[in-house]
């Protein structure tokens, strides 16, 4: 048997013999199946030319799926030796003065901002980012048109959040230790005035806090932003993209790791009730990714899943002209 069998979308999704037989015409694809095929023969024949950056310890945790409600005020998160803790915050209302309580980031859109806001400052070298002339062109690029005043109002709700929300991160090993206690993004205008026809407008700039900034400068890890558009409509499917970017490239050639479906659920689905159905939802969501992450080599079956050394999706000297303006960035210790 090969060390690194053939492994793709297909290892997870037998054909079942039943529907081959019963020559029923195909569907027309989903929007996303569509975006999938399309993407993945650009990731497959083209370089990227846009790479967008995660912070490591959020590739190995993360946000919420879902909206906890606005009870829950706190999200933890471990994953071995990285830790993750946010905790909801507030805003005053200038035109009312009263405290707001802002709920968690959850979802999608937070982690395609950190993305997109990481990626910018990086390229500048700096912790003050230009909104107002990169983050529509981002989302249009995401989602292949112009985005509308909801979505808009969306991105700028997590936006928000991500401001008022406190951050803490850990990262603890015998020989190096990492502690972020701080908010990601601070000097953000939540309450940006519309314009004279009513459409919501971006602040001119915003700033990563100084503790966050130089921590990414050191834990950034490389992504295709073709991938994080293709995989834009699953909170899972992105989480699972950007934890195989920061761990395939540094499995041991001829040392495979294996996890239990155990080991998954509670890194992937704590808060899906029975394993099964996590199953479904993870199979689901990783076929996608391998779609858009064709070097990725993983094998599963019924016991759990095996990854193998592969290159990472966006490879180093990519990153290296993608920072030829901006900071260097170290993923040696990611």
């Amino acid at each position: 048997m090969s060390l690194h069998p053939p492994i793709g979308p297909n290892k997870f999704h037998s054909p079942n013999p039943q529907i081959s037989k019963a020559l029923k015409p195909l569907k027309p694809l989903s929007r996303v199946q569509q975006r999938s095929v399309e993407t993945s023969t650009s990731l497959t024949l083209e370089t990227p030319e846009q790479i967008a950056y995660q912070h490591s310890v959020l590739c190995q945790t993360s946000l919420p799926y879902r909206d906890p409600g606005s009870d829950t005020r706190v999200w933890d998160k471990e994953q071995g030796i990285v830790s993750l803790r946010i905790r909801a915050g507030e805003d005053k209302n200038p035109e009312t003065g009263e405290w707001i309580q802002l709920g968690l980031p959850f979802g999608t859109k937070p982690r395609l901002i950190l993305a997109h806001l990481n990626a910018e400052a990086l390229r500048t070298e700096s912790p003050k980012i230009n909104v107002e002339d990169s983050f529509t062109a981002f989302v249009q690029r995401i989602q292949s048109y112009r985005p509308n005043g909801k979505e808009i109002r969306a991105f700028k709700d997590h936006l928000g959040r991500l401001s008022a929300a406190t951050i803490r991160m850990a990262i603890s090993t015998d020989g190096h230790s990492l502690r972020v206690n701080s908010q990601i993004v601070t000097a953000f205008d939540l309450w940006f005035p519309k314009d004279k026809s009513q459409r919501v407008l971006w602040p001119s700039t915003l700033h990563l806090s100084h503790e966050y900034f130089t921590s990414l400068q050191k834990h950034a890890v490389p992504l295709d932003e073709r991938a994080l558009a293709g995989l834009s409509h699953s909170a899972m499917a992105l989480d699972l993209y950007t934890w195989l970017a920061q761990r395939l490239h540094r499995i041991p050639h001829r040392q495979p790791q294996f996890l239990t479906w155990a080991s998954l659920k509670e890194q992937f689905g704590a808060r899906i009730g029975r394993m099964s159905h996590f199953k479904n939802h993870f199979r689901v969501a990783l076929s996608q990714v391998l779609a858009f992450y064709p070097a990725a080599k993983v094998e599963g079956n019924g016991k759990g899943l095996t990854l193998y050394n592969s290159f990472p999706p966006v490879k180093k000297r990519m990153v290296l002209v993608d920072n030829s303006r901006g900071a260097p960035v170290d993923n040696s210790r990611n």
